[in-house]
């Protein structure tokens, strides 16, 4: 018999699932990211051709979760979720194997896919239990406990590397999958009943994304959550070589400092869940846009003025993880609660969205120039500027309607 629920309270179970499924993506990247260096040493590739494979990654999440959408709106949450849980398993343990950056960005491409499917679907099952406040509430939440994963990332992913190889990173990854699927089969349950089933699949989905693209404050607030995903992997993807290469701390330093720019960002979106019903959302966004342009700006004099100096790196990356923590979690559930008529569709395009900015960030400040440092500061600069304008003119608040006097 098919496991269903309605619409009520949210287990601690369920969530507690919802972050582990939730954390693949900084499991599968910020184990990863302290050992560029040696990926890039060990498969004789390049600077930019490592940062790639966070690019197939990315472009992998945003595809898995463009499908994973609509065919969960099809087929129920639950036996979708299992699949996408499956999938990250089975492509972590080629990534493992992968003796070659070519194969290695292939096999990331696939994990990236399986992961977006898994976490669009958890979402939506998520947005079929809460709405409104609750909703903010629950993903900022869930954004922050999911933390733990951004914190305890990179110190694994230090630690690998001083005492093993880097492919141990996927190795857990591959362990995690296992463990997420045992969640799903036994705590979630299909909170999409069949009578509330699209039953057109994909054009159903094409129909229904027409509609939430119609929404200009939708596409405000998603265009808010995906340029902070530009802002975010400009640091993820340039950090390591700027703080291990440029400025000679070991990867233990580097997760270290790393770890604590993650505590840093969930804190923030912890805080967030506590405003939710004290301040409004927006304010607590347009705050932790302010915090990120200021942060990209002591980046941008720390790479053009300093040399890279440690401190002021330092101070400008954490500053760019603050604003992320205020302001991407919430940017999504203001973004869900705009088109609560298709919260599997709605998340979907969020997500497409969301994880194709990341794809694009993380090779562009290798691309940028020869100084990583004033690149990277460039790209976060440029995505903060994109979600102001996100947010200060596509998601405005509609006007009040003026008052009709009669002569």
């Amino acid at each position: 018999m098919e496991k269903t629920a309605v619409r009520g309270a949210i287990p601690a179970s369920l969530i507690a699932t919802a972050v582990l499924i939730s954390s693949v993506a900084p499991l599968a990247t910020d184990m990863y990211v302290p050992a560029f260096p040696h990926v890039a040493r060990d498969l004789a590739a390049s600077t930019t051709a490592v940062q790639l494979t966070l690019t197939t990654f990315f472009v992998g999440m945003a595809l898995g979760q463009l499908l994973g959408g609509p065919i969960s709106d099809q087929r129920g949450r639950r036996m979708p979720l299992v699949l996408g849980t499956v999938g990250v398993t089975l492509a972590s343990v080629v990534c493992a194997l992968a003796p070659s950056i070519e194969v290695l960005a292939v096999a990331r491409l696939a994990q990236g896919f399986a992961g977006g499917w898994a976490m669009v679907v958890v979402r939506a099952v998520l947005v079929d239990l809460a709405r409104g406040s609750r909703l903010v509430r629950v993903l900022n939440l869930m954004s922050g406990v999911g933390g733990i994963a951004l914190i305890l990332g990179p110190l694994l992913g230090g630690v690998i590397v001083q005492f093993s190889v880097w492919q141990t990173s996927f190795w857990l990854v591959a362990a995690a999958g296992v463990a997420m699927t045992a969640c799903v089969l036994r705590f979630v349950p299909d909170t999409l009943p069949r009578g509330q089933r699209h039953g057109g699949g994909l054009r159903t989905f094409v129909t229904a994304s027409t509609a939430v693209l119609k929404d200009r404050r939708y596409v405000g607030y998603v265009v808010v959550a995906s340029a902070m995903m530009i802002v975010v992997f400009a640091y993820v993807s340039s950090s390591a070589f700027i703080l291990e290469d440029v400025n000679g701390l070991g990867p233990i330093q580097y997760s270290i400092d790393f770890a604590g720019n993650a505590a840093a960002a969930s804190i923030a979106a912890l805080l967030a869940a506590r405003l939710a019903r004290r301040v409004p959302t927006r304010r607590v966004i347009g705050a932790g846009q302010g915090l990120g342009i200021a942060g990209a700006v002591v980046l941008l004099a720390a790479g053009s003025l300093l040399d890279a100096a440690l401190v002021p790196v330092i101070v400008g990356f954490l500053a760019l993880m603050l604003s992320h923590g205020l302001s991407t979690a919430n940017a999504g559930a203001l973004a869900s609660a705009q088109v609560p008529e298709h919260p599997g569709t709605g998340s979907a395009v969020l997500g497409m969205f969301q994880w194709l900015a990341a794809g694009i960030g993380a090779p562009i400040a290798g691309l940028l120039g020869s100084d990583l440092t004033v690149a990277a500061a460039q790209l976060a600069l440029a995505g903060l500027l994109v979600s102001l304008i996100g947010f200060l003119v596509l998601a405005r608040r509609n006007p009040p309607a003026r008052a009709v006097v009669t002569p």
